[in-house]
């Protein structure tokens, strides 16, 4: 299914399970449904099943968005007592909509447990209260962590089959650009791994006594924390020079503030030194760097700030950014801190999400089903893998997921083939009906223009106030962070203030990438046409986030 496909049936209202293999774009396609209901005024729950994953999406764990902590079951006081939280409460009787990125990693009876609080509170039998719920994940990532024996995934409960969801498996790839290297991943995903696929893996072998120099920037993927912070101590303890110490900042409530902190790959306090090896921990809204981008530090500015090379040979002067916590669209808490941290080696849990040029994997104490499919599918190219070493175990997938992966696909298939055959007309009265049942405003394709004027008009105060921080903000970062907003909405902002004509290019033009960025984003544009961001981002491979090319589209004349 493409990404176009899975967004027509996603804004239908359906309940839609979201899947597809590393870099098929399932983040992509979340972010762009995300846009659609706000510019339609409709304000989604957005949360994930690990903190790390929340913090990629500016949302908050359903742990702590559901009000069950760290309890996989309930009992009736339990739900009563979570009930009467107002916060708690408050959120979850509003959301039209929630989204659960990264559902793979939710076992069942946590899922159960959102389940029942959700349908208490909004008091009705229909599963989760009956708002629409978006499960996004890939069940190949890897499992849930649970405190019981026998784990089941969240397919597996009772609610999952209630929802009876919409199975939209992307098909496209946007992360690995090497097909013999994909061969080898789509081998691995569908049990079928065979002598060359294993040979052509150990064609990376690398000796353990030699590695890889330090100068080389290449983080070492590891199954146990012990390793990483031994790692990491050891190496830049090994470097001369002075130790540059940053503290992160908060803002916000203290729970708000430790969620973010736990799902933030940047530390508290990250120690540097001239020399050390340093991955970036974030997308740059200008498109410099981003969450993988590895490089190594080679000065400090008179300021402190760390002035970092990267392996493509451009400089850049890493300044703090935000991880911000976002709710009906205001921002509730935020983290400071620089965007990276040291790359001599990382967790493979920690690494999920991520896209790496290169990595140095040591596979031979993987323990878990999908370690080893997690650890190699983050590294764009065979070319890029270093692999230490590597056990039995670590290139075989759950079983079960096996079966159930192929239920997926043909699940999808049946999905697209209905919608295609479905009239256009009908499909836009079932997105009408979703957007209104749920207080928004329509904005169909035969009047969009004129409705989003309408609707820019009334809401001219927010947003002259955006224009106003953009004008006078040096960056997108900045802007946003006046306002209280994020970046995208920032964006989406502008566009609308460029759709009734009250937007004129020297408003933002200091805020474009520097020349060399902005021509290279303009090729791409014309080269693809038109103003699909998917093919955009793809031709550029993810060196540009998706805010900076709207923000270039706006400025392109046609």
């Amino acid at each position: 299914m493409t990404q176009g496909q899975a967004l027509t049936i996603l804004k239908t209202g359906a309940n839609v399970f979201l899947t597809g293999e590393p870099g098929s774009g399932k983040t992509y396609v979340i972010n762009e449904y995300v846009r659609w209901l706000q510019e339609r005024g409709i304000e989604p729950a957005i949360t994930a099943a690990t903190g790390i994953a929340a913090t990629h999406i500016s949302g908050m764990t359903i742990h702590s968005w559901s009000g069950i902590g760290v309890r996989e079951e309930l009992t009736p006081a339990d739900i009563d007592q979570i009930a009467t939280k107002e916060h708690v409460a408050r959120r979850v009787a509003k959301a039209p909509v929630l989204i659960i990125d990264e559902i793979s990693m939710l076992s069942a009876r946590t899922f159960e447990a959102a389940n029942e609080v959700c349908r208490e509170i909004r008091r009705g039998e229909r599963t989760f209260g009956g708002m629409q719920v978006v499960m996004v994940g890939d069940f190949f990532q890897l499992p849930p962590v649970s405190k019981y024996r026998e784990t089941h995934f969240a397919y597996e409960s009772n609610a999952w089959r209630e929802l009876n969801p919409i199975v939209c498996y992307l098909s496209e790839q946007h992360r690995q650009e090497d097909a013999d290297y994909l061969e080898v991943l789509t081998a691995i995903r569908r049990g079928e791994v065979e002598e060359m696929h294993f040979e052509r893996i150990n064609t990376r072998r690398v000796a353990a006594s030699a590695g890889l120099p330090a100068q080389a920037g290449v983080p070492r993927l590891y199954s146990h924390n012990a390793d990483v912070d031994r790692e990491n101590a050891v190496e830049l303890a090994g470097l001369p020079g002075k130790v540059h110490r940053f503290l992160m900042n908060s803002k916000g409530g203290p729970n708000l503030i430790e969620g973010l902190k736990r799902g933030c790959l940047s530390p508290e306090v990250l120690e540097l030194k001239e020399g050390a090896a340093v991955m970036f921990t974030k997308n740059a809204p200008q498109g410099k760097y981003a969450n993988g981008t590895l490089g190594t530090v080679v000065d400090f500015m008179a300021g402190g700030l760390p002035v970092v090379e990267t392996r493509g040979g451009e400089y850049i002067t890493v300044e703090p950014v935000d991880w911000q916590l976002e709710e009906n669209g205001k921002v509730r808490a935020s983290i400071t801190q620089l965007p990276l941290r040291l790359a001599y080696a990382l967790t493979i849990h920690k690494s999920q999400g991520q896209s790496l040029d290169a990595a140095l994997i040591d596979l031979s104490k993987a323990f878990e089903y999908g370690q080893g499919y997690v650890a190699l599918s983050r590294v764009r190219t065979l070319a890029g893998l270093h692999l230490l070493g590597i056990n039995d175990r670590a290139l075989m997938v759950h079983p079960d997921i096996l079966e159930k992966d192929r239920d997926f696909r043909l699940a999808s298939g049946a999905a697209a083939e209905t919608f295609a055959t479905m009239p256009p007309d009908e499909i836009e009265q079932m997105q009408k009906n979703f957007v209104m049942a749920n207080g928004g405003e329509w904005i169909g394709a035969a009047r969009g223009a004129a409705t989003k004027n309408i609707a820019a008009k009334k809401s001219a105060g927010r947003l002259s106030e955006t224009l106003e921080a953009v004008r006078s903000n040096k960056s997108l970062a900045a802007a946003a962070k006046a306002r209280g907003l994020t970046i995208g909405t920032i964006v989406t902002h502008l566009e609308k203030l460029n759709d009734v004509g009250t937007l004129v290019p020297k408003d933002f033009m200091h805020l474009l990438p520097p020349k060399q960025d902005l021509e290279r984003i303009q090729l791409a544009i014309a080269t693809k046409g038109g103003d699909k961001l998917a093919p955009i981002y793809s031709a550029l491979k993810g060196r540009y986030d998706y805010e900076t090319i709207r923000l270039v589209l706006l400025a392109t004349p046609g």
